[in-house]
Parts: C-alpha cells; structure tokens; sequence
C-alpha cells in the first residue's frame, strides 16, 4: 500500500484552513497543501500529486460534489481518495457522499489532536 504523505485540503474558511493544516503537519507529519476553493484545487492537484484529498462539502462557488467531480476528471487525480469533510453529517448525507465514491466523511466541527488518526485510519481502508 502506498503511504499517505501529502494531503491536499479543500477548504473555503481561513480559520478551519489554518487549523486544519497545522494539525495534519504538525501532529500528523503529512506535507499539507492548502486551496481555499474548488477551482484552486483543480489547479493544483496535477502538480501537487496529493496521496489524499479533505474535502469541504458546502463551499460558494464550486461546492465539493462539483470538486469532487472535476478531481474525478483529472487524468492525475482521478484515483486520488477523497474524504469529505461536512457539517452535514446525518446518516443519509453521509451515505450519500459515500455513494458518490468518498473514502470517507469526517464530520464539522472535527478535533484537530484526532484528525491525523481519523485520516490514516480511513486511509488504512483503501486497500
């Protein structure tokens, strides 16, 4: 199995951004690449090669299934997991995102100690 490396977060609010990326660097150890919307994620995924994809559902603009699709579509990403992140967490939101294809959903507001765990756990399912 491939090791889990380099995450790229998917996230429109700066200070979810900012927590996010340093509790995957510093408790987790990953190389983190940060894009603050949809567009900016599809710009850089081809040349970031992320081994993992955290994926904000509700953003303006291009929402996450809409990300999540055009990721999809990328030659260089189109196997890439995607975890969704979402406040939306109810069992038929979540069963929904799985059916789209996510490796998993990670529910808002999420612990930043536990995020790292909850990553590579989920990861481990990619088998």
């Amino acid at each position: 199995m491939k090791s889990l490396d380099k995450i790229m977060c998917v996230e429109d609010e700066a200070d979810i951004q900012t927590v996010a990326k340093l509790a995957l660097e510093t408790v987790g150890g990953f190389t983190v690449e940060v894009c603050g919307s949809g567009e900016e994620a599809i710009e850089k995924a081809p040349n970031f090669s992320p081994d993992l994809i955290l994926l904000d559902v509700m953003m303006p603009g291009m929402d996450g299934l809409d990300t999540f699709r055009a990721v999809r579509a990328l030659p260089e990403a189109e196997e890439t997991p995607i975890i969704f992140m979402t406040a939306k967490s109810q069992a038929h939101e979540v069963s929904q995102l799985l059916e789209l294809g996510a490796l998993g959903v990670i529910s808002k507001p999420f612990d930043p100690i536990d995020l790292s765990r909850q990553l590579t756990e989920l990861w481990g399912k990619n088998d």
